[in-house]
Formats: structure tokens, C-alpha cells, sequence
């Protein structure tokens, strides 16, 4: 018994090394498609992309905080489900890039993060793009945080509309079955559906309370335009006196340079211009409320099911009541106290009453049964 006990308390020390050790686990990705893997502490985080120890614990796996876009001074701070980023206006830091829902998420930033440009004259081999032509094409990219931020959007809402989809595959097959045939396993099986789609619904409905609330507030989407802010400050690309973990390239800072100022084309504009983000939001907004209504069918697809077995039982209950109430109604008339000529030297009677009434109403009810399985009303 004590073995057992140690044992357990092993393994769960033991899970909690491997939390903790995921927890300081991060992959570093620039603007230019260069990627690091870090292993650092909070404090050499929040040193680097100067947000407080608060922000930084939102994205603690070991804590459990609600879904969550927060746009600070230098920094966009990410916590959609298992997607726990922190973006830049230059770099993406993404937490735990061993996770297996994480894994093609970090692919997908590889592939688009880069601006197309890049991949452009890499493909073409017109390295000596330079002039008016390549300003005209850095023009055309999205700012680096808003491509990064619509990767782990889409990932997020892919993620919840797969999610709605197996259950969707599961549940309505059993809510036909349970229908058809009331046994204790389908109800344990439509009750478990119905428990995953609540949690799901839950989840699904942080999210789209959080798109919502960035777009009905223009100063919190202006508080996502990290390469605005940058630009408008005028401060070198390079970042804040911030710590380096890899060394410095003429190479790589190049391509941050054309990055930052194609990402600060915003700045031409309007300073409180949201546009571009609106749209970006209102897209994926569309997308996750249209997983929520398909929660929500489906929510009124098991309702519907339980008003109808209820029904079901009430048809039964009622059918039931009827027939008794009329066997009590035969033995409460010939048990009542009244001097009957007939019933002089016949007690035996009213144990046949009895018997035949109760026999009549037996059969009534199995009538009444057979009728409404004839007719659809209560399944087999």
C-alpha cells in the first residue's frame, strides 16, 4: 500500500517536472522566417518583449485563464486555447512548439510569415530587386503582427469548427438511436454527448466574446497596430535594448529592415484607421460565430429529443393512470356499502368484478400502446 502511495506521488512529481519544464519551453520566429528555440525563464520573457509579470501569466499552462487578446505598448499577448503566443511587431514567441496541436501551428507561421516578396525573388532568383520595385512590393504586406495574429486565428477556429464537427458526427446518430429505442446506455451515452458539447460551447463562446468585444472597440484594435506604434515612435528595428539570444546578421537585419517598413505602410493613414484589422477580425468572427450556431442547432436538436421522450413517458404515464383510475372506479362502485337484492348469498361476485375489471383494464392499456407504436408516437 505504501509502495502504491509513493509510486503515485513519483508520477505526479514527476508530470509536474515535464509542465513546468514545457512551461519555459519556446520557439522564437522573426519576420524574415528565421526560428530559435529558447528555453528561458519568465523573467528574460518579460524582459524582451517588456510586458508585466500579469500578462506573462496568462499564458501560464499550469493556470487556467478564459481566452484572451490583449494589445499592449510593444507587444500583442495571445491565449486562445492551447495557443499561447506573445507577438511583436519583428518576432513571434510561441509556447510550448512540442505540442502536438501546436506542432502545425508553428509549420503554418514558417510558411507565412515571410512576406511573399521574399519568397518571391528567393524563387525567381531576383535577389537584386531594389528601388521604386521592391518599395512597391513591400507596400502590398500586411504588418508583420497581423499575419502572425490571423495564423493562430484561423488555427483556432479550425481547431473549434473540427472539434463541433466530430461531435456533431457522434451526437446525432445517437440522438436518433435513443429515439428509436429508451435503454440505459444510450441515455449514459447522450448524457456524455451532451456534458462535451456544454464544455465545447463554453470555449467556443470565449472566443467570439473576445473578437466581439476587440470590434466594438476601435482603441483596442488600434492597440494591436504594433508596427504603427513602432514606426511612429521612430525607434531602431533592433528592439528596446532588448536581450539578443542568437547572434546579430547583416543578412537577417536586412530583412527585418524591409519587413518593418513595408509593415509601416499603416502609418500613412489615419492613425485611428482599424480597417485593415476590422476586416481581419470580422472574418474569423463570421467564421466562429457560424461553430457557435452549429452548437447551438445542436443544443436545440437534444432538447427537442428530450421533449420527445418525455412525451413518450407521459403518453405512457397518462394511459397508465387512466386504466387504473378506471379498475378503481369498478371496485370502489361494487365495494361501496349499499344493500343489493343481487348480491345476497352471491359474495363471489365481487371477487369476479374484481378479476374481469382488472383483466379489461390490462388489456385497454395494451391497446392504448400498441396504437401509439402503430401510429409513430412512442418508438420501440
Amino acid at each position: 500500500m505504501a509502495r502504491d502511495a509513493a509510486v503515485a506521488v513519483a508520477d505526479a512529481q514527476s508530470a509536474l517536472k515535464k509542465k513546468t519544464a514545457a512551461a519555459r519551453s519556446w520557439i522564437l520566429l522573426d519576420c524574415s522566417g528565421e526560428e530559435t528555440i529558447l528555453d528561458v525563464d519568465k523573467y528574460a520573457i518579460m524582459h524582451r518583449v517588456q510586458i508585466h509579470a500579469r500578462d506573462l501569466r496568462i499564458l501560464d499552462p499550469l493556470l487556467s485563464y478564459p481566452s484572451t487578446i490583449l494589445g499592449r505598448e510593444r507587444a500583442i499577448v495571445l491565449n486562445l486555447e492551447h495557443i499561447k503566443a506573445i507577438i511583436t511587431a519583428e518576432e513571434v514567441l510561441l509556447r510550448d512548439p512540442m505540442d502536438e496541436n501546436v506542432i502545425p501551428i508553428v509549420e503554418e507561421l514558417r510558411r507565412r510569415l515571410p512576406p511573399a516578396n521574399v519568397h518571391q525573388m528567393h524563387g525567381d532568383g531576383r535577389e537584386n530587386l531594389s528601388g521604386p520595385h521592391e518599395e512597391a512590393a513591400e507596400e502590398d504586406v500586411s504588418p508583420f503582427e497581423f499575419r502572425a495574429l490571423e495564423v493562430a486565428l484561423e488555427a483556432i477556429c479550425s481547431f473549434l469548427d473540427a472539434r463541433t464537427t466530430e461531435l456533431e458526427t457522434a451526437a446525432y446518430p445517437a440522438l436518433d438511436e435513443l429515439t428509436s429505442k429508451i435503454s440505459s446506455r444510450n441515455l449514459d451515452r447522450v448524457r456524455k454527448l451532451k456534458s462535451a458539447m456544454t464544455r465545447l460551447t463554453a470555449r467556443v463562446q470565449k472566443v467570439r466574446d473576445e473578437l466581439e468585444q476587440l470590434l466594438d472597440d476601435d482603441d483596442d484594435m488600434a492597440d494591436l497596430y504594433l508596427s504603427r506604434k513602432l514606426a511612429g515612435a521612430s525607434s531602431p528595428v533592433s528592439g528596446y535594448g532588448a536581450p539578443c539570444w542568437f547572434p546579430g546578421s547583416p543578412t537577417i537585419g536586412s530583412k527585418i529592415s524591409r519587413a518593418s517598413r513595408a509593415s509601416a505602410a499603416t502609418i500613412h493613414g489615419n492613425e485611428n484607421d482599424v480597417e485593415e484589422l476590422e476586416m481581419l477580425l470580422e472574418a474569423y468572427f463570421m467564421q466562429i460565430d457560424g461553430t457557435l450556431n452549429r452548437l447551438t442547432t445542436l443544443r436545440e436538436y437534444i432538447d427537442d429529443t428530450e421533449d420527445y421522450i418525455n412525451i413518450q413517458l407521459e403518453l405512457f404515464l397518462s394511459s397508465g393512470t387512466v386504466c387504473l383510475s378506471l379498475y378503481a372506479l369498478v371496485g370502489g362502485i361494487f365495494g361501496m356499502n349499499i344493500p343489493y337484492s343481487w348480491n345476497d348469498s352471491h359474495g363471489y361476485v365481487f371477487k369476479w368484478v374484481v378479476i374481469i375489471s382488472g383483466l379489461v383494464c390490462a388489456i385497454l392499456f395494451i391497446l392504448i400502446v400498441a396504437y401509439a407504436r402503430h401510429k409513430g408516437l412512442v418508438g420501440s
